[in-house]
């Protein structure tokens, strides 16, 4: 069952905090929104333990498929696979990446055009080709360079490809669970969004929000996580919000290169701000979201120099980097806005 022909129960909760992505900018909100999310998590495991397979899944991530009405056996790229081709799959994504870009993509304004996209060739071949996961080899995926540019661009084109089969007008947060929903069969193994992100590019890190490993010790596809965390993947990873970084595709022979330039263009294009009056140095909620990838304690309280320090390697501007190490500035969280990436609404 496709995401777009699915149901979308009323639940009566909000579908964003439910969703599991980190939204609060203090860590008192956190607190709040875990223990809501928490005591209802363990009220639908007493009402509904077998109402989900579970094979594989963490006993806290079950109740999240039942509340938002999610099968785990849904995906969106169902079907029988294609007629047989020569070109590897791994291939084939990347040059279709490249081609919905092209076709879509404003990079002036890091923008997408999802309706010129839904009804393009570029994306019909794409909705195909990702057919064809079902029974890809992960093992085939060789160096971690290979790995780490194939799971990024996958993880992009999934978003997108989410947005469109769910129909999304304004916000990823209006669709129920939409990171848990957003999935492909690869290899006869569900992959979620958030499974990507969380279970694979992020080494099988726990999810802000939930602790413990994404991946329990008997899922199978806790195999093909990543060895390390590369903090860089942040500024690769696009959730189609305007806040997000730009989309760009990655490839393994300059995955490197690319990630640098993608932290650069994020940190000097938004993604942090240097008060040159008060000094005081704003941030992107990544920073604090995902504290610990950067050096500093979760959600980030007390010390921040660690965060300061691995922006400043980035920044562009000499004074905004003395100031930024200059004592103990203060450090204030942005605001995220959640508003689709959408050229032409």
């Amino acid at each position: 069952m496709s995401a777009r022909g699915s149901e979308h129960p009323a639940t009566g909760m909000d579908g964003e905090a439910w969703g599991f992505r980190p939204r609060v900018a203090h860590e008192a909100d956190l607190k709040r929104e875990v223990m809501v999310s928490t005591n209802a998590l363990s009220r639908l495991i007493v009402a509904h333990p077998h109402s989900v397979r579970t094979e594989g899944l963490r006993l806290v991530h079950r109740p999240v498929f039942r509340l938002h009405g999610i099968s785990p056996n849904s995906v969106l790229n169902e079907g029988p696979p294609p007629a047989a081709v020569s070109f590897s799959v791994a291939g084939d994504l990347l040059r279709l990446a490249r081609a919905m870009r092209a076709e879509a993509y404003d990079p002036a304004r890091g923008l997408v055009d999802y309706r010129a996209l839904a009804i393009s060739p570029a994306y019909a071949e794409f909705r195909e080709c990702s057919r064809r996961l079902r029974s890809f080899d992960l093992a085939t995926l060789n160096g971690r360079e290979t790995r780490l540019a194939f799971w990024i661009n996958l993880y992009n084109a999934l978003i997108v490809d989410a947005v469109i089969q769910c129909g999304v007008r304004q916000t990823v947060n209006e669709v129920p669970g939409f990171f848990w929903r957003a999935a492909y069969a690869i290899g006869g193994l569900r992959f979620c969004a958030f499974d990507i992100e969380y279970g694979i590019l992020r080494a099988n890190a726990p999810h802000p929000a939930i602790p413990g490993a994404h991946f329990g010790p008997r899922d199978p596809r806790r195999r093909h996580r990543l060895a390390g965390l590369d903090p860089r993947i942040h500024f690769a990873l696009v959730c189609a919000a305007r806040s997000c970084p730009p989309i760009a595709v990655y490839e393994p022979e300059r995955i490197d290169a690319q990630l640098d330039l993608a932290a650069r263009a994020f940190i000097n294009g938004g993604g942090v701000a240097v008060d040159r009056g008060s000094g005081e140095v704003r941030l992107s909620p990544i920073f604090q979201w995902y504290a610990p990838d950067f050096g500093a304690r979760p959600w980030a309280p007390g010390d921040r120099r660690p965060l300061l320090e691995f922006v400043t390697r980035y920044l562009w501007d000499n004074h905004h980097r003395e100031l930024a190490l200059r004592g103990k500035p203060k450090v204030r969280f942005l605001a995220y806005d959640w508003s689709l990436n959408l050229s032409n609404p």
